[in-house]
């Protein structure tokens, strides 16, 4: 989302600009990110909840877009021992999992390295 009264984007979408607060109501706009940022900060998740015991181990991250906003997500289709701080990824719309008896599938966004 982009606020239109002070140019911030942010993420996740909400109502009301983080930075300037009620100057922003009705004043906020859809903002497309470009999806490629880099690895801010991870961590490697050993011993996962429950419904996430076969993907261990996996990498969660803090990534920052190019455009400032940071956003954490998973590190996919790579080795965890690649993973690296300043490392450039890409988002990319993955299977999150799948719900109840009738399979309802989840969808999101990850991120992958990128050349």
């Amino acid at each position: 989302m982009k606020c239109e009264n002070c140019s911030d984007i942010f993420f996740p979408p909400r109502a009301i600009c983080p930075k300037c607060r009620r100057k922003s109501i009705g004043r906020i706009k859809p903002y497309r990110l470009s999806g490629k940022g880099r690895v801010y900060s991870y961590t490697t998740v050993h011993e996962p909840m429950p419904d996430f015991t076969l993907m261990r181990p996996y990498i969660m991250a803090i990534v920052e877009m190019e455009e400032g906003v940071r956003v954490t997500a998973q590190i996919v289709d790579c080795k965890p021992e690649d993973v690296k701080i300043g490392m450039k990824v890409e988002a990319i719309f993955r299977r999150m999992g799948a719900e109840g008896k009738s399979g309802l599938i989840r969808y999101g966004y990850k991120f992958r390295p990128s050349a």
